[in-house]
């Protein structure tokens, strides 16, 4: 029975994907629930997964092709695994392995450019040839295969790629495509400053009280709350929360000539991963404990650096919170995450001499930064915001007293 693979359904915001990796070539064996090709979006990487047990019938949309939602991009023939392929053609799969390997963007380039596919080192699935390996050959002027290569093509097809000798006194340059997601970060950012009337103030906070609440209750927030650690992020989640519902400009957004003030909070958390900058978002953030906070925020690390974040994690958001103290930043200007008019850069963490009450303390100090769109908040407004999670951590009692 041949079923039709489609890719899934985007949401509003999202127009299309682009086919990245096909991690099944046709005619190979599919277990039911594997995974058989990435899509990647503005957002997100996407997984489509096999429906059934049976093999790919034929590829509608090779590596780098742009789809739209719910477009057909394979048919797929559901079966015992391996059944459709012994009874079609049992000699052609044989002679055709090898270029079965090399996925259909990966071809279109090797035929314009007339390249040896058998000297191109794959590093796709089992081995398999992807349109970036072909990139990535051009770029070190192998167009022509080297005598090395012609006398052990198999080897080298299997091997993985071995260090390039550069001779010395030689330049070497490598040009990579941009992903589609790095593509739309960096004109989301030019965008936010480019449309905005963008500036920002900074504060300092004095970490010393929440470092010996943390230091105090760690061992038992996290037996009581099953594993969980209890770390700095969730402190500032519910002191800006706080903060937010005594200043909700900075949880507004600006929609044309309209100002949308939300009456939630829903906080994004900046994300590192290899393919990027994230921003999953916290819901209701309002209504969650610090156990919650942690928990997910965990959980979205540990889903970013896997690459299963979802479009519904990411969607929306009323306030941005990012965190370059963890790369070692001492002070940043972080670029607003539009629409929201608002973000709040963490630093590191500092041992500085201080003044208090005369005296000259060592305290850990960090810096805060609060970047803000003018056009929606004024500055005093976004002074005392920053100035109001200074006073809340630096005194956490006054997040339970709400005072």
């Amino acid at each position: 029975m041949s079923i039709e693979i489609k890719a899934p359904t985007f949401p509003e915001s999202v127009a299309d994907g682009t086919i990245s990796t096909w991690h099944k070539a046709p005619g190979e064996a599919v277990a039911a629930d594997e995974l058989i090709v990435d899509i990647e979006t503005d957002k997100v990487v996407l997984e489509v997964v096999a429906p059934t047990d049976g093999v790919i019938k034929e590829v509608k949309a090779g590596e780098g092709d742009t789809v739209l939602s719910d477009e057909v991009i394979a048919i797929f023939e559901a079966g015992a695994a391996g059944t459709a392929v012994a009874a079609d053609a049992p000699a052609a799969a044989d002679a055709a392995g090898d270029a079965d390997k090399i996925g259909p963007a990966a071809r279109k380039l090797i035929e314009e450019n007339k390249l040896d596919a058998s000297a191109i080192p794959g590093t796709g699935k089992n081995g398999g040839i992807t349109k970036e390996d072909v990139v990535s050959f051009m770029a070190k002027g192998a167009a022509a295969p080297a005598p090395a290569v012609a006398t052990a093509p198999a080897a080298q097809a299997k091997a993985p790629a071995a260090p390039i000798n550069v001779p010395a006194g030689e330049r070497v340059e490598k040009r990579v495509p941009m992903t589609r997601l790095r593509a739309t970060i960096a004109k989301r950012l030019v965008e936010a400053q480019q449309n905005a009337a963008m500036l920002t103030t900074y504060n300092e906070v004095n970490m010393k009280p929440i470092m010996e609440l943390r230091k105090q209750y760690k061992d038992l927030f996290e037996k009581t709350h099953n594993g969980t650690r209890l770390g700095f992020m969730s402190f500032f989640v519910k002191a800006a929360t706080e903060a937010l519902k005594r200043f909700p400009a900075v949880n507004a957004s600006i929609d044309g000539n309209d100002m949308v003030y939300h009456g939630y909070q829903d906080i994004g958390v900046a994300v590192s991963t290899e393919r990027g900058l994230m921003v999953p978002v916290l819901r209701d953030t309002d209504s969650m404990g610090l156990a919650d906070v942690e928990r997910t925020i965990a959980d979205f690390g540990k889903r970013g650096r896997d690459g299963k974040l979802g479009l519904d994690d990411m969607m929306g958001g009323t306030f941005t919170i990012t965190n370059g103290g963890v790369f070692g930043s001492l002070m940043s200007t972080p670029i607003l995450n539009p629409p929201q008019t608002a973000i709040m850069g963490m630093h590191k963490i500092q041992e500085r001499p201080m003044a208090v009450n005369g005296q000259v303390e060592i305290l850990p100090m960090m810096y805060l930064a609060l970047s803000y769109d003018h056009r929606m908040i004024d500055g005093k407004e976004a002074v005392q915001f920053l100035v109001t999670i200074k006073d809340l951590l630096e005194d956490p009692a006054r997040m339970l007293l709400d005072v």
